[in-house]
């Protein structure tokens, strides 16, 4: 049996995924959503806004996300920041109690209760902000970013805004893989968003209506995954989730595979359990046929195709490995170690080759947009071979593990 057969179904998928978003990125709303020009909020009508910061043990951070937020270009009087340490054993403490005398920050102390205790405590100390944000204490922000988020609640039933995310000065090899990984998903963020098909809003810099914040309850522990079980339940209540493209946001990045891995274990058995667990309705659901018809249905067999694919990989490595082992101990070893001249006529053209080939071009071209739309500074060109040459390797490494995490019952920690 040809073993390419069992690939050609998420092959098909994965280009029927990438037809959409060409469709999706050239469609009316998404398009509509890149014309509107830089925003400009008025003082006198620029609505109250507080930004929650959570911080565990982020002293070597949580200064420099500080004094972003307090670069934000908008009217001081309308924005309040709110710093939550949530039982940190370093100088995290010291770092924040710095700021006490400011007139817009708050600081908070706390015994560690986990990140959702700690978003929920600011709330509890953000006044009559109508829009709430929050900012993991190892980010950091461009001056205009909020004047762009604001805007971007231009209806009553947007609940939820997400911003543009970026590594923030890349520089080991896995943080150059995650610049160029970013970049994609700020495109992606951008199309989903202009068909309501967002299900997570990350801790850096999304933002929520306070109202509605009010009416769903606070957040919950959600298996380490808060800011995607709330947006599971904001879509499940009907409301929208928006993005604003150019608002720009950029955090640290994990340096080491390692921490990288541990970090999208915790994200993809959030995912995972929040989905199967607690929000199944949402699949198939018709209040939002884009994302319980088409996203959520696509990200579970994303997360299946990739075990299976990689699986593959492995089995005809092996068998070409051990393919290659017979030929030599059969050939003499003069023949097996000389130099022969290599005829492209017999390179073997297939269609995964090929369809993986026309992947990569727009995957590529997919990040760039992204960098560019956004105004993402830094450059993307360097940072694209490493991640062709890594991602495919690290990534089911940490879906295997989430996927086994999961059907095990394992307990998924933080850091």
């Amino acid at each position: 049996m040809n073993l390419e057969v069992i690939a050609y179904p998420f092959i098909f998928l994965a280009l029927y995924f990438e037809s959409f978003l060409l469709v999706t990125f050239f469609s009316s709303p998404a398009r509509a959503k890149r014309a509107q020009a830089p925003a400009a909020v008025l003082p006198a009508l620029a609505p109250k806004v507080a930004i929650l910061v959570p911080c565990w043990n982020e002293e070597s951070t949580v200064a420099g996300t500080v004094e972003s937020l307090l670069a934000l270009d908008y009217p001081a009087d309308r924005l309040s920041i709110v710093l939550v340490n949530d039982g940190s054993t370093d100088g995290t403490a010291a770092a924040i109690d710095r700021y006490t005398e400011h007139p817009q920050i708050t600081a908070l102390h706390k015994p560690n209760g986990g990140k959702f205790t700690a978003m929920n405590y600011g709330l509890e100390h953000a006044g009559d902000a109508e829009f709430i944000g929050f900012l993991d204490a190892d980010s950091f922000v461009a001056p205009d970013a909020l004047r762009e988020i604001i805007p971007a609640f231009d209806a009553p039933d947007v609940a939820a805004v997400t911003a543009s995310m970026s590594i923030h000065k890349p520089k080991t090899i896995f943080q150059r893989m995650q610049y160029a990984e970013y970049a994609q998903a700020i495109t992606l963020r951008h199309v989903f968003a202009s068909i309501n098909g967002l299900y997570v809003t990350p801790g850096p810099f999304s933002f929520y209506r306070r109202s509605v914040l009010n009416e769903l309850g606070p957040f919950k522990h959600a298996y380490l995954a808060e800011d995607m079980e709330m947006a599971m339940r904001i879509q499940r209540a009907g409301y929208k989730i928006g993005n604003a493209l150019r608002a720009r946001v950029y955090t640290k990045g994990p340096p080491t595979m390692r921490k990288l891995i541990k970090q999208r274990i915790r994200w993809t058995t959030g995912f995972m359990r929040n989905l199967f667990f607690d929000y199944r309705d949402l699949i198939w659901s018709r209040q939002n046929t884009v994302l319980g018809f088409f996203v959520l249905p696509l990200g579970i067999i994303a997360i299946g195709g990739s075990v299976i694919v990689f699986s593959l990989y492995l089995f005809q490595t092996a068998q070409s490995l051990i393919h290659s082992v017979s030929v030599m101990r059969a050939a003499p070893l003069s023949y097996a170690l000389s130099l022969r001249p290599i005829s492209w006529f017999y390179f073997p053209v297939t269609i995964p080759l090929l369809v993986g080939t026309a992947m990569i071009v727009l995957t590529a071209s997919w990040m760039a947009v992204g960098k560019r739309a956004s105004n993402t500074p830094g450059r993307l060109l360097p940072n694209l071979p490493l991640y062709f040459v890594f991602y495919g390797f690290v990534a089911p490494i940490w879906i295997i593990r989430s996927v086994s995490h999961v059907a095990r019952g394992a307990r998924t920690t933080w850091r």
